[in-house]
């Protein structure tokens, strides 16, 4: 499975960006996606997820409930993150990610997000 995301950039507080995650390969063995950021000297955390062997069901850290939505395009074979309201503390490489079956990860390029104020 290949991603390839896209969409960072340098933005202002309170403004929105939607980043997207395209994946290629072999991805109907994917059961989970999401999203995870690293900020510069703090570990990678995850930020948003869903859970297809669920349903489809989805989960946020609590610092972007309401602000952040994830969602998948299953024509496209594209997941994408909605942000809005970017804070500062939102800056940071955001990497997409695909879990498969058998537990193996596969990881987006990252691209950077940077909320000056």
């Amino acid at each position: 499975v290949r991603l390839v995301e896209a969409g960072g950039g340098l933005v202002h507080t309170g403004d929105s960006l939607r980043l997207s995650c395209a994946a290629s390969g072999s991805t109907f063995s994917i059961i989970a996606m999401g999203w995870y950021r690293q900020a510069p000297g703090k570990q990678r955390e995850l930020v948003a997820g869903i859970i297809i062997s669920d349903g489809g069901s989805t989960n946020y850290a609590d610092s972007v409930k309401g602000r952040f939505t994830i969602a998948r395009d299953n024509a496209k074979n594209t997941m994408y993150l909605q942000m809005n309201g970017l804070k500062v503390e939102d800056t940071a490489v955001y990497y997409c990610f695909n879990r498969d079956n058998q537990g193996y990860a596969y990881w987006g390029q990252g691209t950077q997000v940077t909320v000056s104020s």
